[in-house]
């Protein structure tokens, strides 16, 4: 699969103000300055589409953005806010809790939320917790090992089994290591989104988006 088009589409606090819920999405969730947006970028061959924040933490909106292939599989991606900085508030964090628990059970054509962890250092506290609030909803399954280029060849199967088993997944779940940096990992990322959106198939959504 590869990406044609990619536009964003709507930057959203609340759930009345998410686009028509009429395709499938695939979101990626990960801590403050895992590289998300990098990834986002990589994935869709557009340098400045999603935007890198300079004060990491901060942003507390959703955003979709709408992806064209060239298997005609129009899907959305899905940017969630980061977690994990140290110097966000408390407040500012059970916002983002209810943020994530809204979104995800009112998306009918939410696939997959694929986790981003640092290949250099084991899932902290808050990974865990997050990917177990995954397998909660049955969105769990892929993780994306970034910033691959920091560690050697022969580091990176060690790094890989530390994170499978740190976040106890499954045998058969998806760990695709990605460097942003040197470009790679992108295509076998994109291989494994493809096999989730044929998975599924969106039959009947809420055409009005979210409600109030």
């Amino acid at each position: 699969m590869r990406i044609k088009k990619a536009e964003i589409t709507a930057v959203c606090a609340r759930k009345n103000q998410y686009p028509a819920d009429d395709r499938q999405e695939i979101a990626f969730a990960g801590r403050s300055n895992v590289g998300k947006s990098s990834l986002i970028n990589l994935l869709t061959g557009r340098k400045k589409l999603a935007k890198i924040s300079g004060s990491p933490g901060k942003t507390r909106t959703i955003n979709f953005y709408e992806i064209t292939t060239d298997l005609d599989v129009p899907f959305r991606i899905v940017d969630l806010p980061g977690y994990g900085y140290a110097k966000v508030s408390k407040s500012m964090s059970a916002d983002w809790g209810r943020m994530m628990e809204e979104y995800f059970t009112v998306r009918d054509g939410l696939r997959r939320v694929i986790l981003l962890v640092d290949i250099r250092h084991e899932p902290t506290k808050q990974d865990v917790q997050m990917y177990d609030y995954l397998k909660y909803y049955g969105l769990d399954g892929t993780v994306v090992a970034t910033k691959a280029d920091k560690v050697s060849r022969n580091q990176l199967a060690k790094q890989k089994k530390m994170i499978r088993s740190a976040l106890r997944m499954a045998a058969d779940d998806d760990i695709v290591c990605v460097s942003a940096l040197k470009k790679t990992g992108q295509d076998e990322l994109l291989d494994v989104m493809q096999a989730i959106l044929e998975s599924g198939s969106f039959e009947e959504g809420n055409e009005d988006g979210g409600e109030e």
